[in-house]
């Protein structure tokens, strides 16, 4: 038996869902999220939370995982989903132009303009160098912060770059002879 997909999926006050085929529409006090559930796969509401089930052996590859997706997405309509980047580097900026373009000053010979995706939300702190991308699916969150770090990667020799805030790097040494 997967140890994931054993776990009780807490329901929140507020917070429905429905199967239809093989997705699951979760709807909460924040939006709408969808996730899909595996064949053999079965939802059912036992004293305020979610079980999640199997049918047997077979589909026990895709228990665990259709579990966590819809935890996600139970999360994602109560709380919202969130990643942290750092802007570190002389000059290294972005701002919001109007509500769904981010604008990145990043050392290259233009500024990179970043379009959002829908349901996607950024806040940057006033020093430009402090981004916290934001939403309810946990999945495009991660993709879109994927993304922006992904226009100028952390330098292994200086650290400049994009990076999480949680990440930590391991700094290269230059080169040596020089005395």
């Amino acid at each position: 038996m997967s140890r994931i997909g054993k776990k009780l999926i807490p329901l929140p006050a507020g917070v429905k869902y429905k199967v239809e085929g093989n997705t699951v529409l979760v709807e909460g006090p924040k939006g709408k999220v969808s996730a899909l559930i595996a064949n053999g796969i079965s939802l059912e509401t036992v004293d305020g939370h979610l079980h999640v089930k199997r049918e047997g052996d077979k589909y026990a590859a895709m228990h665990g995982l259709t579990r966590a997706l819809v935890f996600n997405a139970i999360e994602g309509v109560t709380k919202g989903w969130s990643r942290e980047l750092d802007i570190v580097g002389i000059g290294y900026r972005a701002e919001l132009k109007g509500k769904g373009t981010v604008v990145f000053t990043l050392g290259y010979s233009h500024p990179i303009e970043f379009p959002l995706p829908s349901g996607i939300e950024v806040a940057i702190d006033p020093k430009q160098t402090h981004l916290t991308v934001s939403g309810i699916d946990r999945q495009k969150v991660g993709q879109v912060a994927a993304d922006m770090r992904s226009l100028r990667k952390p330098d292994p020799y200086k650290n400049k770059g994009v990076r999480y805030s949680n990440e930590k790097l391991k700094k290269k040494a230059g080169k040596t002879g020089s005395k």
